[in-house]
């Protein structure tokens, strides 16, 4: 627990991550900012804060998840309404980056909405943001305002390490190439193999797994990536690991996005574990794989962070050696 002048901080919490931020708070020993958001009859959403935020110091946890635009929105609307009312600073925390797969243009005539997003925030009235696990590092570039970016790993090492007994010998598969250096860092971390699958994408839907580089034989699969959305690639690489012989598969990402067919890959799938975090809340639309989840708070991580910047303290010494995002 940090002590921090309640006085002069406020956390703000949008709909979807109130459970985070009253965690987040409760680590702090800060009250959750008073404020609320309602929804007119023809869906549009208005903010109130409902307490002086005047020259203090304010922090607002959403994640923009699905819904994304409703959720995007509310946080765009609690920013401003927070700079209307003369906060000091506003500092946007966004433990998921919706629209962060869409970083750059890989074909013709498409948009790079990543870019967008950010200039959004910042013509709102951010003058900083909070995130976790961009889906590609480079987004940090994007902002014209200092970008916070960390990383979950230890949370998940954290984890791994308390039932690494149990797991024997183990080896850390990157299910693409795209994702070989956070795999080798949790590889160096934990003192696996690492082995690397070669995906080949069929079409926009469909993906094939085709190579597997390294041995497998005997050993715990861990499976490591920033998100799990519709969890084709996971799924294929684990039933991939499994006919190469492999004894069992644990999956390790920091965003349970798990849209789509998701629930029922994982179900059917060979995957014995998932871990993830709280950065997207799982709840009720999780109870199908409810006996495979295993899902750690962010909420200590995010609130050394709220403080140690409110506090003009750094926060790249939350950073442990080893530790690298996707690309």
């Amino acid at each position: 627990m940090v002590k921090t002048d309640r006085d002069q901080i406020r956390v703000f919490a949008g709909r979807a991550s109130r459970d985070l931020a009253e965690s987040i708070c409760a680590y702090m020993n800060v009250p959750l900012g008073q404020g609320h958001t309602d929804m007119f009859p023809d869906g549009e959403l208005i903010v109130k804060i409902d307490e002086d935020v005047r020259g203090r110091d304010c922090y607002v946890v959403l994640s923009t998840h699905h819904p994304v635009n409703a959720n995007l929105m509310e946080l765009l609307i609690y920013i401003d309404c927070l700079r209307r009312a003369s906060a000091r600073r506003i500092t946007a925390v966004v433990p998921y980056f919706g629209y962060a797969r869409q970083d750059r243009k890989d074909e013709g005539r498409v948009p790079i909405t990543a870019k967008l997003v950010a200039n959004m925030l910042t013509a709102a009235g951010a003058n900083r943001v909070i995130t976790i696990d961009l889906h590609a590092a480079q987004i940090q570039g994007f902002f014209d305002i200092p970008v916070d970016h960390l990383v979950a790993a230890p949370v998940i090492i954290e984890h791994i390490e308390s039932i690494r007994d149990q797991l024997g010998d183990i080896v850390l598969v990157s299910p693409d190439v795209g994702n070989v250096k956070t795999a080798n860092a949790f590889a160096t971390q934990l003192g696996g193999d690492l082995a690397i699958i070669d995906k080949r994408r069929k079409s926009g839907t469909e993906i094939e797994s085709a190579n597997l580089i390294g041995d497998v034989k005997g050993k715990t699969v861990l499976m490591v990536d920033d998100q799990v959305s519709t969890a084709g690639t996971m799924c294929g690489a684990a039933q991939m690991v499994m006919e190469y012989g492999a004894t069992d598969v644990i999956a390790a990402c920091s965003h349970p996005v798990l849209v789509g067919l998701a629930m029922e890959r994982i179900q059917s799938s060979p995957i014995s574990q998932l871990i993830t975090t709280d950065t997207i809340p799982c709840g009720l639309r999780c109870e199908p794989i409810q006996e495979k989840l295993v899902v750690l708070s962010v909420a200590e991580l995010l609130g050394e962070a709220i403080s140690r910047i409110h506090e003009n303290r750094s926060v790249s010494s939350l950073f442990k050696p080893g530790n690298s995002s996707k690309r």
